[in-house]
């Protein structure tokens, strides 16, 4: 079932930003009036202006830090961000930090969002990143950013993979470490 509001949320380099960029597209195409929201305020980690591009084309409305593409690290985000409460007849898919610093921006939304109840707040997994590889470092990100934004994870996306080397025993292979988390 759908939600109005998705946030994808995991360490850095789990692809989370791949997947949100490409779950917006998949809804616009659907028909659906969509935003993405990039709200990992720790600069330069504001991946989904590598999209911006394919975002317009695709008429996909994109909200990004104005220091996106700099190297200047002001931890904020814009004002356009509150239409992910406000906007009840968009579809809001977030780029969320993955960490306590990243995820910190989230906090000031989730109190509208849990009364609303209509969010998915997914947790995207790599096996093969360091700080992920292991039940203790997978429960530890999902601490941090879950105590940050005041939200708790409804679901996990394996997204384990070693680039364009990964293999379907790869992925078969991160799948235990994925049981003991859940």
């Amino acid at each position: 079932m759908l939600k109005r509001v998705t946030v994808f949320s995991g360490h850095y380099g789990s692809g989370k930003t791949n997947l949100a960029v490409n779950f917006a597209i998949g809804l616009k195409r659907q028909g659906f009036n969509v935003g993405i929201y990039d709200l990992d305020i720790v600069n330069p980690y504001f991946r989904t202006i590598d999209a911006k591009k394919l975002l317009l084309n695709a008429g996909v409305d994109l909200t990004v830090s104005d220091f996106a593409e700099t190297n200047v690290d002001l931890p904020s985000v814009k004002a356009e961000s509150y239409r992910i409460i406000a906007d009840k007849e968009k579809y809001a898919v977030v780029d969320l930090g993955g960490d306590d610093r990243g995820a910190l921006a989230m906090g000031r939304f989730s109190e509208e969002l849990k009364k609303e109840n209509n969010v998915d707040f997914l947790l995207v997994f790599n096996a093969y990143r360091p700080e992920t590889n292991t039940v203790e470092g997978v429960i530890q990100i999902i601490s941090e950013i879950e105590n940050a934004c005041k939200m708790r994870f409804t679901g996990i996306i394996n997204n384990s993979n070693l680039g364009e080397n990964t293999t379907e025993q790869d992925v078969l292979n991160s799948l235990p470490l994925l049981n003991q988390v859940s």
